[in-house]
């Protein structure tokens, strides 16, 4: 059986080219569509799911999780990248480039590192683990969103 490491490094790009698959089949006239105004729009959902795996890569290059005083500042940084990632070629070329780099990271983790704990700061250990497949997870739970706004505009194929 392959190590860890190589099937999370397949499983992130995996999830990743099937996620720009169901993308696109989004309409250019549909990027931007919400069903309703607090809704997050396809390419906002795409500008999501391509900038975090860099922020995965930044914890594992790390060895550890951003600690709670992190966490706004975080936010308000990939919620501003997110609102300026609005080109689907450039969403396309970041989310590549993301993936290529959490790839070569997760590299480095040595066997024992994969089965380490991460200090959450919340009071509860998280598996190393946990972050190594935490890019085809948010993949593939992002392109279930991306599938259910489909629908919303009587899209109803399976796009595989």
């Amino acid at each position: 059986m392959e190590n860890l490491v190589t099937i999370c490094q397949e499983a992130a790009v995996e999830a990743m080219e099937s996620f720009l698959k169901t993308f696109s089949f989004v309409p250019d006239d549909r990027l931007t569509w919400k069903p309703c105004p607090t809704a997050n729009s396809a390419i906002r959902i795409a500008a999501h799911t391509a900038l975090y795996v860099d922020r995965f890569a930044i914890m594992l290059r790390n060895r550890r999780l951003p600690i709670e005083e992190e966490i706004p500042g975080i936010q308000a940084v990939m919620n501003a990248a997110e609102e300026a990632l609005t080109d689907r070629q450039e969403m396309e070329r970041v989310y590549r480039r993301n993936t290529e780099e959490f790839v070569r990271v997760i590299a480095s983790l040595t066997t024992a590192e994969t089965g380490s704990m991460l200090d959450s700061t919340f009071g509860y250990p998280v598996p190393m683990t946990f972050l190594m497949w935490l890019p085809s997870r948010n993949a593939l739970g992002h392109e279930g969103q991306i599938d259910y706004l489909q629908t919303c505009w009587d899209d109803k194929v399976v796009h595989f």
